[in-house]
Protein backbone atom coordinates (compact mmCIF):
# COMPACT_ATOMS: atom_id res chain seq x y z
CA UNK A 1 0.00 0.00 0.00
CA UNK A 2 2.94 2.22 0.76
CA UNK A 3 6.51 2.71 0.73
CA UNK A 4 8.85 4.98 2.82
CA UNK A 5 12.67 6.04 3.15
CA UNK A 6 14.62 7.50 6.23
CA UNK A 7 12.30 8.30 8.47
CA UNK A 8 12.87 12.01 10.28
CA UNK A 9 9.42 12.91 11.50
CA UNK A 10 8.76 15.37 14.66
CA UNK A 11 6.23 14.57 16.70
CA UNK A 12 2.71 16.35 15.71
CA UNK A 13 4.03 16.44 11.92
CA UNK A 14 1.91 13.77 10.08
CA UNK A 15 -0.19 15.05 7.48
CA UNK A 16 -2.43 13.49 4.55
CA UNK A 17 -2.74 15.56 1.28
CA UNK A 18 -5.43 14.29 -1.17
CA UNK A 19 -5.06 14.66 -4.81
CA UNK A 20 -1.15 14.41 -3.67
CA UNK A 21 -1.26 13.08 -7.58
CA UNK A 22 -0.89 16.45 -9.43
CA UNK A 23 -0.84 19.63 -9.78
CA UNK A 24 -1.37 22.05 -6.29
CA UNK A 25 -1.78 18.24 -4.17
CA UNK A 26 1.90 17.42 -5.41
CA UNK A 27 3.37 20.87 -4.86
CA UNK A 28 1.64 20.70 -1.47
CA UNK A 29 3.13 17.08 -0.56
CA UNK A 30 6.61 18.06 -1.55
CA UNK A 31 6.98 21.33 0.13
CA UNK A 32 5.46 19.55 3.31
CA UNK A 33 8.01 16.91 3.58
CA UNK A 34 10.76 19.57 2.92
CA UNK A 35 9.74 21.30 5.96
CA UNK A 36 9.81 17.77 7.80
CA UNK A 37 6.28 16.56 7.72
CA UNK A 38 5.46 12.77 7.31
CA UNK A 39 3.01 12.80 4.11
CA UNK A 40 0.22 10.51 3.12
CA UNK A 41 -0.38 10.66 -0.43
CA UNK A 42 -4.27 10.11 -1.45
CA UNK A 43 -5.50 10.05 -5.05
CA UNK A 44 -7.38 7.80 -7.56
CA UNK A 45 -4.71 7.07 -9.49
CA UNK A 46 -1.80 4.83 -8.39
CA UNK A 47 1.31 6.38 -11.02
CA UNK A 48 0.42 9.39 -9.96
CA UNK A 49 1.39 9.30 -6.56
CA UNK A 50 4.42 6.47 -7.38
CA UNK A 51 5.23 10.05 -9.16
CA UNK A 52 4.97 12.47 -6.27
CA UNK A 53 6.12 9.68 -4.13
CA UNK A 54 9.69 9.67 -6.14
CA UNK A 55 10.20 13.75 -6.39
CA UNK A 56 9.86 14.27 -2.28
CA UNK A 57 12.53 14.87 0.03
CA UNK A 58 14.30 12.15 1.69
CA UNK A 59 11.67 11.85 4.37
CA UNK A 60 9.08 8.86 5.40
CA UNK A 61 6.01 9.03 3.36
CA UNK A 62 2.83 6.47 2.57
CA UNK A 63 0.92 6.27 -0.20
CA UNK A 64 -2.85 5.34 -0.74
CA UNK A 65 -4.68 5.07 -3.52
CA UNK A 66 -8.33 6.94 -2.54
CA UNK A 67 -10.73 7.12 -4.38
CA UNK A 68 -12.69 10.14 -1.89
CA UNK A 69 -16.14 9.91 -3.11
CA UNK A 70 -15.96 6.62 -1.75
CA UNK A 71 -16.77 6.40 2.27
CA UNK A 72 -15.11 3.24 2.59
CA UNK A 73 -11.66 3.68 0.62
CA UNK A 74 -11.66 7.08 3.03
CA UNK A 75 -12.09 5.19 5.55
CA UNK A 76 -9.21 2.80 4.28
CA UNK A 77 -7.12 5.83 4.04
CA UNK A 78 -7.28 6.89 7.71
CA UNK A 79 -6.89 3.56 8.79
CA UNK A 80 -3.74 3.30 7.26
CA UNK A 81 -2.31 6.33 8.04
CA UNK A 82 -3.28 5.41 12.28
CA UNK A 83 -1.44 2.07 11.39
CA UNK A 84 1.32 3.72 10.10
CA UNK A 85 1.65 7.14 12.15
CA UNK A 86 -0.75 6.52 15.26
CA UNK A 87 -2.28 9.98 14.37
CA UNK A 88 -3.55 12.36 11.96
CA UNK A 89 -2.04 16.01 12.04
CA UNK A 90 -3.26 17.83 9.33
CA UNK A 91 -5.40 17.24 6.48
CA UNK A 92 -5.15 19.07 3.01
CA UNK A 93 -8.63 18.49 1.71
CA UNK A 94 -7.25 19.13 -2.01
CA UNK A 95 -8.69 16.74 -4.44
CA UNK A 96 -11.32 18.17 -6.90
CA UNK A 97 -12.40 18.69 -10.60
CA UNK A 98 -13.52 20.98 -13.40
CA UNK A 99 -15.86 18.23 -15.06
CA UNK A 100 -18.69 20.24 -16.87
CA UNK A 101 -16.84 23.65 -16.83
CA UNK A 102 -16.99 25.72 -20.06
CA UNK A 103 -20.85 24.18 -20.78
CA UNK A 104 -23.46 26.07 -20.93
CA UNK A 105 -26.48 26.17 -17.71
CA UNK A 106 -28.83 24.60 -20.08
CA UNK A 107 -26.68 22.28 -21.33
CA UNK A 108 -25.13 20.60 -18.46
CA UNK A 109 -25.66 16.89 -17.77
CA UNK A 110 -27.29 15.82 -14.35
CA UNK A 111 -24.58 13.05 -14.22
CA UNK A 112 -21.96 15.71 -14.60
CA UNK A 113 -23.35 17.60 -12.05
CA UNK A 114 -23.63 15.30 -9.15
CA UNK A 115 -20.11 13.77 -10.53
CA UNK A 116 -18.68 17.35 -9.17
CA UNK A 117 -20.70 17.66 -6.38
CA UNK A 118 -19.30 13.93 -5.34
CA UNK A 119 -15.66 14.69 -5.65
CA UNK A 120 -15.54 18.39 -4.50
CA UNK A 121 -18.25 18.40 -1.99
CA UNK A 122 -19.48 14.79 -0.52
CA UNK A 123 -15.51 14.01 -1.15
CA UNK A 124 -14.36 16.97 0.93
CA UNK A 125 -17.08 15.96 3.53
CA UNK A 126 -15.89 12.53 3.62
CA UNK A 127 -12.25 12.98 4.12
CA UNK A 128 -12.47 16.27 6.56
CA UNK A 129 -15.22 13.74 8.55
CA UNK A 130 -12.86 10.88 8.91
CA UNK A 131 -9.63 13.63 9.80
CA UNK A 132 -12.60 14.64 12.38
CA UNK A 133 -12.91 11.28 14.07
CA UNK A 134 -9.27 10.65 14.42
CA UNK A 135 -8.57 14.20 15.57
CA UNK A 136 -10.94 14.00 18.16
CA UNK A 137 -9.94 10.42 19.72
CA UNK A 138 -6.14 10.57 19.38
CA UNK A 139 -3.82 11.96 22.12
CA UNK A 140 -2.71 14.47 22.41
CA UNK A 141 -6.28 15.67 20.98
CA UNK A 142 -6.80 17.90 17.81
CA UNK A 143 -5.63 18.86 14.71
CA UNK A 144 -5.93 20.69 11.37
CA UNK A 145 -8.00 20.77 8.24
CA UNK A 146 -6.59 23.34 5.37
CA UNK A 147 -9.55 23.08 2.60
CA UNK A 148 -8.58 23.85 -0.86
CA UNK A 149 -11.49 26.31 -2.18
CA UNK A 150 -11.34 28.44 -4.91
CA UNK A 151 -11.48 32.28 -6.18
CA UNK A 152 -15.04 30.54 -7.24
CA UNK A 153 -16.13 30.44 -3.48
CA UNK A 154 -16.13 34.18 -4.21
CA UNK A 155 -17.01 35.07 -7.40
CA UNK A 156 -17.97 32.27 -10.68
CA UNK A 157 -16.42 32.08 -13.85
CA UNK A 158 -18.74 32.00 -16.65
CA UNK A 159 -20.00 28.56 -17.60
CA UNK A 160 -19.08 27.08 -14.21
CA UNK A 161 -22.18 26.08 -11.99
CA UNK A 162 -21.16 22.92 -10.54
CA UNK A 163 -17.57 23.85 -9.64
CA UNK A 164 -18.60 26.91 -8.35
CA UNK A 165 -21.43 25.69 -6.24
CA UNK A 166 -19.22 23.38 -5.08
CA UNK A 167 -16.74 26.06 -4.06
CA UNK A 168 -19.74 28.19 -2.22
CA UNK A 169 -20.40 24.82 -0.47
CA UNK A 170 -17.10 24.60 0.68
CA UNK A 171 -16.77 27.74 2.66
CA UNK A 172 -19.95 26.58 4.58
CA UNK A 173 -18.10 23.29 5.57
CA UNK A 174 -14.94 24.98 6.50
CA UNK A 175 -17.08 27.16 8.74
CA UNK A 176 -19.00 24.41 10.34
CA UNK A 177 -15.74 22.16 10.65
CA UNK A 178 -14.14 25.39 12.53
CA UNK A 179 -17.38 25.50 15.02
CA UNK A 180 -17.82 21.94 15.57
CA UNK A 181 -14.19 21.62 16.32
CA UNK A 182 -13.14 23.81 18.69
CA UNK A 183 -14.72 21.38 21.66
CA UNK A 184 -11.74 19.22 20.44
CA UNK A 185 -8.75 21.54 19.65
CA UNK A 186 -9.68 21.12 15.68
CA UNK A 187 -8.24 24.47 13.34
CA UNK A 188 -10.09 24.32 9.95
CA UNK A 189 -9.43 26.97 7.45
CA UNK A 190 -9.53 27.14 3.92
CA UNK A 191 -6.87 28.38 1.49
CA UNK A 192 -8.83 30.32 -1.77
CA UNK A 193 -6.46 30.18 -5.15
CA UNK A 194 -6.76 31.73 -8.07
CA UNK A 195 -4.75 31.03 -11.08
CA UNK A 196 -1.62 28.64 -10.02
CA UNK A 197 -0.16 26.68 -12.68
CA UNK A 198 -1.27 23.59 -13.51
CA UNK A 199 -3.04 21.23 -15.87
CA UNK A 200 -6.47 21.78 -14.71
CA UNK A 201 -5.61 25.75 -15.49
CA UNK A 202 -3.33 25.83 -18.72
CA UNK A 203 -6.03 27.08 -21.00
CA UNK A 204 -5.58 30.46 -18.86
CA UNK A 205 -2.31 30.98 -20.70
CA UNK A 206 -3.84 30.10 -24.03
CA UNK A 207 -7.15 32.54 -23.77
CA UNK A 208 -10.32 31.46 -21.11
CA UNK A 209 -14.10 32.68 -21.68
CA UNK A 210 -14.16 35.92 -19.83
CA UNK A 211 -17.87 37.78 -18.42
CA UNK A 212 -18.06 40.15 -20.98
CA UNK A 213 -18.32 37.54 -23.69
CA UNK A 214 -14.53 37.94 -24.86
CA UNK A 215 -11.45 35.25 -24.47
CA UNK A 216 -8.28 36.09 -22.61
CA UNK A 217 -5.20 35.20 -21.30
CA UNK A 218 -4.63 35.27 -17.94
CA UNK A 219 -1.86 35.94 -15.95
CA UNK A 220 -0.86 32.16 -13.52
CA UNK A 221 1.23 31.86 -10.58
CA UNK A 222 3.80 28.67 -9.54
CA UNK A 223 2.09 26.56 -7.86
CA UNK A 224 4.64 26.40 -5.26
CA UNK A 225 3.84 29.21 -3.95
CA UNK A 226 0.73 28.49 -3.04
CA UNK A 227 2.67 25.56 -0.96
CA UNK A 228 4.59 27.69 0.66
CA UNK A 229 0.63 29.18 2.08
CA UNK A 230 -0.43 25.96 3.16
CA UNK A 231 3.14 25.32 4.83
CA UNK A 232 2.67 28.75 6.66
CA UNK A 233 -0.70 27.78 7.81
CA UNK A 234 -0.19 24.11 8.76
CA UNK A 235 2.99 25.46 10.85
CA UNK A 236 0.72 27.65 13.35
CA UNK A 237 0.06 26.31 16.51
CA UNK A 238 -3.34 25.10 16.48
CA UNK A 239 -4.42 28.11 19.04
CA UNK A 240 -4.05 30.23 15.99
CA UNK A 241 -5.60 29.61 12.66
CA UNK A 242 -5.73 30.95 9.35
CA UNK A 243 -9.44 31.47 8.89
CA UNK A 244 -9.71 32.24 5.33
CA UNK A 245 -7.24 33.17 2.85
CA UNK A 246 -6.69 33.94 -1.09
CA UNK A 247 -3.50 33.52 -2.78
CA UNK A 248 -3.52 34.36 -6.77
CA UNK A 249 -1.49 35.57 -9.44
CA UNK A 250 -1.06 39.24 -8.68
CA UNK A 251 -2.91 40.48 -11.85
CA UNK A 252 -5.71 37.99 -12.48
CA UNK A 253 -9.12 39.43 -13.88
CA UNK A 254 -10.48 39.13 -10.14
CA UNK A 255 -10.48 42.19 -8.55
CA UNK A 256 -12.98 44.24 -10.61
CA UNK A 257 -14.05 40.66 -12.46
CA UNK A 258 -17.21 41.57 -14.69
Amino acid sequence: MGHASRVRCAPMSIAVVTGAGSGIGRSVALALAAAGWSVALAGRRPDALEETAAALPDGDFLTVPTDVTSAEEVAALFAAVRDRYGRVDLLFNNAGTFAGGGVPVEDLDPDTWRAVVDVNLTGAFLCAQAAFRTMKEQSPQGGRIINNGSISAHVPRPHSIAYTATKHAMTGLTKSLSLDGRPHRIACGQLDIGNAATEMTARMQTGILQANGELAAEPVMDAADVAATVVHMAALPLEANVQFATVMATTMPYIGRG
